[in-house]
């Protein structure tokens, strides 16, 4: 990958998403670790954001490579620290998750130019950090149910544990993406995690609440899918 400057492009992914649109319904994968019967309590309070604190995301006419990672790596040098003391304060029994977006958040949508698409680094080194400290990764995207075991893979590939993966299904085209995204969280809760953090690209991505902490890389003004 080069660091030369790309203008924004419209991504194999989201012309798939676009021409898939009637896709089947398609589930959530079944988390790693088995659900317990104890309810998480749903988070009520609206959770502290850390976002790129930098020119470009407020105001872009391009996207860079290069500026895009800095700026990633300026959110996710937030994110490490809390991650590690919320891992150093877990109870005995307790089951903490992530719940990751997708596109231009896991993997590079606008900037990976080959199939499977790169892992975006920053956010790639945070999600092992966690695996490896038995924190569960879901990933909750609006692409369409259809992708479903191309996505899995990808995620796989990169290096990625996927204890869920929520897709959209033939219903769900239909609903408010943020409200649909808020409602697959309020279902990993219910399977007895709590959520320590949310990241994602996109307001969409993280509002509605049921996290601890949100998290919110650069999208340039929606520059980036």
């Amino acid at each position: 990958m080069t660091t030369g400057t790309w203008t924004r492009r419209i991504s194999v992914t989201a012309v798939a998403m676009t021409a898939l649109a009637v896709a089947p319904l398609a589930g959530p994968a079944a988390p790693a670790q088995a659900a317990s019967a104890q309810t998480a309590t749903p988070q009520t309070t609206t959770p502290q954001t850390a976002t790129a604190q930098t020119a470009t995301e407020s105001a872009a006419t391009t996207v860079d490579y290069a500026t895009w990672q800095q700026d990633c790596r300026s959110v996710m040098d937030q994110a490490l620290p809390y991650l590690k003391s919320r891992v150093a304060a877990a109870k005995p029994g307790e089951k903490q998750a992530i719940v990751f977006d997708i596109d231009n958040t896991t993997l590079e949508t606008d900037f990976g130019f080959s199939w499977p698409q790169p892992a975006n680094k920053p956010v790639l080194n945070v999600a092992e950090y966690a695996q490896e400290h038995g924190v569960s990764l879901f990933f909750v995207t609006a692409r369409p149910g259809i992708l479903y075991l191309p996505t899995e893979y990808n995620l796989e590939h990169d290096g990625y544990d996927v204890s869920g993966l929520y897709v959209r299904g033939l219903l769900d085209l239909f609903k408010d993406v943020a409200a649909y995204k808020t409602a697959q969280r309020v279902d990993i809760e219910n399977k007895g995690y709590d959520i320590i953090a949310n990241i994602g690209n996109s307001a969409t991505d993280l509002s509605g609440g049921h996290a601890d902490r949100t998290f919110k890389l650069p999208d340039y003004d929606g520059q980036l899918s």
